[in-house]
């Protein structure tokens, strides 16, 4: 199949100029892709991760480029005060915030057979606690102007993938489904959006070494119309759009960036 080609990761605009923006795990994947597309367009970004060296390079990497992005880490926004800590970071070196990305995320794939309940509680508290945490240390200064929210659930929030043993995984999503319609609700009268997008099957370090298998690659290519696995920066820029200005009349909507699978 003949895809199109990608848009330039590394494109630069005005899409984003004035806004101060929160992105969560920005030291790999999905996190680390929204913070540097959000910088390059315009936006003044803070970010945070648990793994301070992950991070650290990151922020390196945006320097280079000469971007806007600060980072605290490590930060562990399991923990209230962390999410905290993190806002008042946010807000004491920009004096405001209206955007907010919570990009980071951890999951144990493991059958139910198999799955501890330590490790179910973990999942669902890095997948699902950390949002809720991370949105109401941000809510009350968000209700002063507005703004945008913007979580990850996924494509295993509507259906399975075969080989893939992502019990606490597809709970921990649909859990993020649900809040972010509720959020929605809830911040409509003070101008606060919230969105998830519901990514496919993004070649990141967690899944690289799962997909190296030519059988499970081959098995997981064929649930996806577009024959290729998706990218950070394919996911990233769809996050562009939705916190910006021209999305600006959505909201409570969930985009399925993932390549067709969600409709197989």
């Amino acid at each position: 199949m003949n895809l199109p080609p990608a848009a330039n990761p590394k494109a630069r605009s005005s899409r984003l100029e004035g806004k101060v923006a929160i992105v969560t795990g920005i030291g790999s994947g999905i996190g680390k892709a929204c913070a540097l597309m959000f910088a390059r367009h315009g936006a003044s970004v803070v970010g945070c991760d648990l793994d301070p060296r992950a991070a650290q390079a990151t922020l390196e990497e945006a320097r280079a480029e000469g971007l806007a992005l600060e980072s605290l880490h490590p930060c562990d926004l399991t923990r209230p005060e962390e999410a905290r800590r993190l806002v008042d970071f946010t807000l004491a070196r920009f004096g405001r915030l209206q955007v907010l990305v919570n990009a980071a995320a951890w999951a144990a794939f493991k059958p139910v057979e198999e799955l501890s309940y330590e490790e179910w509680r973990k999942t669902l508290a890095s997948e699902l606690d950390l949002v809720f945490l991370l949105c109401q240390a941000a809510w009350p200064y968000l209700k002063r102007q507005g703004g945008a929210i913007l979580n990850f659930a996924s494509a295993n929030a509507y259906r399975v993938l075969e080989r893939s043993p992502a019990l606490a995984h597809c709970a921990g999503k649909g859990g993020v489904l649900a809040l972010t319609r509720q959020l929605a609700l809830e911040g409509a009268p003070f101008g606060i959006r919230a969105n998830t997008i519901s990514p496919g099957l993004v070649v990141t370090g967690a899944t690289r070494p799962v997909i190296a298998d030519p059988e499970i690659h081959d098995l997981w290519l064929k649930e996806h119309m577009l024959a290729r696995f998706g990218t950070p920066e394919d996911v990233a820029w769809a996050a562009v759009f939705l916190v910006s200005d021209e999305a600006s009349w959505i909201t409570a909507a969930d985009l399925a960036v993932d390549g067709g699978t969600r409709a197989l």
